[in-house]
């Protein structure tokens, strides 16, 4: 066996096109219910197609490897006799409380969208376009802060608990910002969500996909745009009211103190994640915690893998920040940042500022009404991502969507650029607006903030989304910042056009360095990526040639390439399960 990977290890591991039936895998006998027996990526319903598999067919061990295909349509029938897979459930209902974090994000992006003019009326500073400037833009420094910040407080106190103290300064900024009689009260508010914000919108993508099924890790990470996205709709829908009421945005504020309430109880019952209960040296709740949504059967594996990782690379309980400049993790923290940079140069605000203008060209002289269509626009692509992403995989997902981006703003620039009837021009607009919103709502807006925490090791994952949502929350502020200016210099079509360039380059970006992390469980991800774990590995593969690896030097198990999880899972358990 050794001497056939020795004389073809590039053909049998990297090859796309490679064909296993002329292979000496062919011919090796296999565990057919537990073929993979270090894989935590088995959910409850997993355990019932296996032993329905077991009973529709007596076990043959002499049974030859099959085509992945056809083990794959073995599954679906059997998943549909059993009436649905239902894995996800379990884990749903604390996902589901988690992502009321990002529905108060969202419900504090559009609450200022509309009630601004009558705030500034209000409180004496109508007309100051600074000061009106300044009351949305502290909220971004609040949030840059709380992201900072949040980077050592999870790795001492876990999730749930920071989840929960977080939500202090979001009631207390809600109510502050609803009762003020001045500018220096509001502000104050304001900065109070800002920081809140910061906090939670780097923690719950850490939460979810820490607690999340592997199977279902993209799916459930996804309602974290689809909270942000019901909460802007929640927002903009109340400030309709404000146009006729000027001191309506008083009770929009007060009720944004509502979901921080419900937040807080909520996570009282939650658990607590898995992977920082075992670093924490809580193992007994660490095992409760995986039975209860991953089944009793990913107990053992789940935590072997858990220890396996820590004693390797260490907890996060004790780590420093120092350690982002070491590899991989400084690795993961360029990729993490070049992504949040690549997404806020693509545009994504200039559209949203630009948007209400553009629809007013076609009559919709409503603001709010405006941002409304884009807030259901932005759901509905979030739902087409809550589908798609462990289906097509976080990579090609970004890709697409950034190749959507670009062809909307070039959409737009031809629509505004050369000349033909008003009526064309302003519906061409309004069709490359709403196809990039729906674009970035697919892939550029949800998988951005999923694929960081899940390339993270266990050790800096804190650390790492810190500092990228930091990167992210001054790129916000740098373009909402210079947009109009730029926008008044050159004009709409060379800003608009250097976005479709910037997402084409995003589109290039996620394609060389980008690595797919569909299906695979956290503790494989980061074996895979971390010299460390490669290097015990470097024994079982031939030394006659060097693992193939992608642009930036990750080793061959990181790229997903067809069959390459297959081969590296057969290869890592030859001892065990053959002769």
């Amino acid at each position: 066996m050794l001497q056939a990977l020795a004389i073809h290890p590039l053909q049998c591991f990297s090859t796309p096109n490679f064909d296993r039936k002329h292979h000496y895998f062919h011919h090796l006998r296999r565990n057919k219910q537990y073929p993979f027996s270090h894989s935590t990526s088995f959910s409850v319903s997993r355990e019932v197609k296996v032993s329905a598999s077991s009973k529709q067919k007596p076990l043959d061990v002499k049974s030859e490897i099959g085509d992945d295909e056809d083990e794959l349509l073995q599954e679906k029938a059997i998943v549909a006799d059993d009436g649905g897979d239902f894995g996800w459930l379990p884990a749903f209902p604390h996902v589901l409380t988690a992502s009321m974090a990002n529905f108060l994000f969202g419900y504090h992006i559009g609450v200022m969208n509309g009630p601004i003019v009558s705030i500034a009326k209000e409180l004496g500073f109508e007309g100051n376009s600074f000061l009106e400037g300044l009351v949305v833009s502290i909220f971004i420094g609040g949030a840059f802060i709380g992201s900072v910040a949040c980077g050592s407080l999870v790795d001492k106190l876990g999730c749930r608990r920071t989840i929960q103290i977080d939500t202090v300064p979001l009631i207390l900024g809600a109510i502050v910002s609803a009762q003020a009689q001045s500018i220096e009260e509001m502000l104050l508010g304001r900065f109070l969500v800002g920081l809140g914000i910061g906090v939670n919108t780097v923690l719950v993508p850490i939460y979810i996909s820490e607690i999340a099924p592997t199977n279902y890790r993209g799916s459930l990470g996804t309602l974290c745009q689809i909270g942000t996205c019901i909460g802007i709709i929640a927002s903009l829908y109340l400030a309709i009211s404000s146009e006729n009421d000027p001191h309506w945005w008083r009770t929009m504020l007060y009720i944004a103190s509502v979901p921080g309430f419900i937040l807080a109880l909520g996570m009282q019952f939650s658990v607590e994640s898995p992977r920082w209960l075992c670093k924490a040296g809580r193992l007994d709740e660490a095992k409760k915690v995986i039975n209860n949504l991953w089944g009793s059967s990913e107990v053992d594996k789940a935590i072997k893998e858990f220890e396996s990782v820590l004693k390797n690379d260490g907890g996060d309980l004790n780590s420093s920040w120092l350690e982002l400049l070491e590899e991989p993790h400084s690795r993961v923290a360029t990729i993490g940042g070049s992504l949040f940079v690549l997404q806020q140069l693509a545009g994504i605000n200039g559209v949203l500022y630009f948007s209400s203008l553009t629809f007013k060209d076609v009559g919709i002289s409503s603001s709010a009404l405006a941002s409304l269509y884009v807030g259901l626009t932005n759901f509905a692509g979030a739902l087409c991502a809550l589908y798609l992403m462990d289906k097509q995989g976080r990579q090609r997902l970004l890709i697409g969507s950034y190749a959507g981006m670009a062809l909307s703003m070039f959409l737009i620039v031809y629509a505004i650029s050369f000349p033909m009837d008003g009526e064309i021009s302003n519906n061409l607009s309004i069709l490359g607006t709403i196809l990039y919103i729906f674009t970035f709502a697919v892939g550029a807006g949800p998988v951005t903030g999923l694929i960081i925490p899940e390339l993270s090791s266990s050790r800096t994952r804190g650390k790492i989304m810190a500092f990228s949502f930091s990167v992210h929350w001054v790129f916000n502020f740098l373009v909402g910042l210079f947009f109009l200016e730029l926008v008044q210099k050159f004009g709409v079509s060379p800003v608009y056009g250097s976005f479709g360039a910037v997402s084409l380059l995003a589109a290039a970006f996620a394609y060389f360095f980008i690595v797919e992390t569909k299906g695979r469980s956290l503790e494989e991800i980061e074996m895979s990526l971390n010299p460390k774990f490669q290097a015990s590995k470097k024994e079982i593969i031939s030394p006659r040639k060097p693992l193939p690896t992608s642009p930036l030097n990750i080793p061959w198990p990181a790229l997903a390439k067809p069959y390459g999880h297959y081969a590296k899972c057969e290869l890592d358990h030859l001892a065990t399960l053959y002769d």
